[in-house]
């Protein structure tokens, strides 16, 4: 018996691990590059020649989201057959892949409408890149959950983790109505929008904080949804309701905890009028930290 034995590591165990992290990589160099095409300019150029640290941030964000995604590939229990293993890794990966993209796209069109996000990213707008590769990190956490509770690889396998999906995106524009409506009350009716085209940085940290949170939260919902892939109506209730839930639980908590945690401070004044980048900073360490220990509890 050799030392890898010993530990359960067989040779077909070591091929099928190296076929995931094979396809792993294609993908995640894919992504990269799909960043460029998507808005039509050339990635390397944009990354080496202009600096473009908002284009930078953006396609960290995307990378960062597709390694989340697969994540939830990956783990489980190994295929029957190398064929089958590389079959399930690619099809959950490029359906990852495709839900990042369209997650982005529904983020830019419903939650943040009052500007091309794109255009804003190409001039170099670190605020409006800061949400955006929070938006991705946060759909990509939600994607993971939903591949986690799903099981075997069938039409309504993907229909019923399309369903989440969608869910997931209506509470993430509901957040950011929310947030809208705070920041207006403050401010005189402005537009938290204009703010962060404007280049509000510290608020765009605040409130990618408050997007990755509520990603996180969304997993808890998982630990009580049953799995039954051909129970549509059942699954999206159950994904919407959960959510919620779990959205008014944790900005309850988030709100509670930073009055605790910040008191003294003025959070309005110094993040959204000061742009106080540090304070922004400790808000979204505040929430994302709330939401882990939210999500551990309900588990």
């Amino acid at each position: 018996m050799t030392f890898l034995q010993h530990y359960g590591i067989t040779e077909p165990l070591l091929i099928i691990l190296a076929i995931d992290l094979a396809i792993a990589i294609v993908l995640l160099a894919l992504m990269r590059y799909l960043q460029g095409w998507s808005i039509k300019v050339n990635s390397t150029k944009e990354l080496a020649e202009r600096d473009n640290f908002a284009f930078g941030i953006s396609t960290a964000g995307a990378v960062a989201a597709l390694g989340i995604v697969l994540t939830g590939a990956i783990t489980g229990e190994a295929a029957l057959s190398y064929t089958t293993e590389a079959i399930g890794m690619t099809a959950y990966g490029l359906f990852g892949l495709v839900l990042i993209k369209l997650g982005r796209y529904l983020h830019d069109k419903i939650a943040l409408n009052e500007f091309p996000k794109n255009e804003e990213i190409l001039k170099g707008n670190v605020s409006v890149a800061v949400v955006d590769a929070a938006a991705a990190i946060a759909t990509a956490i939600i994607i993971r959950a939903v591949l986690m509770w799903a099981e075997d690889i069938t039409i309504d396998t993907f229909i019923a983790i399309f369903s989440a999906f969608l869910v997931s995106q209506l509470i993430l524009v509901l957040l950011t109505r929310l947030r809208e409506s705070r920041y207006a009350k403050r401010n005189q009716d402005a537009s938290m929008q204009q703010a962060l085209k404007q280049g509000q940085t510290a608020l765009a940290i605040r409130h990618s904080g408050y997007m990755i949170a509520m990603a996180l939260s969304f997993n808890a919902a998982s630990h009580f949804i049953l799995y039954i892939p051909t129970a549509y109506l059942n699954n999206i209730f159950g994904w919407l309701v959960f959510s919620f839930v779990m959205l008014v639980l944790m900005s309850l908590v988030i709100a509670l905890v930073k009055k605790l945690v910040l008191a003294g401070i003025n959070l309005a004044e110094e993040v959204e009028k000061q742009h106080n980048i540090g304070i922004a900073a400790v808000e979204m360490a505040i929430s994302i930290a709330v939401a882990l220990i939210l999500t551990a509890l309900m588990a």
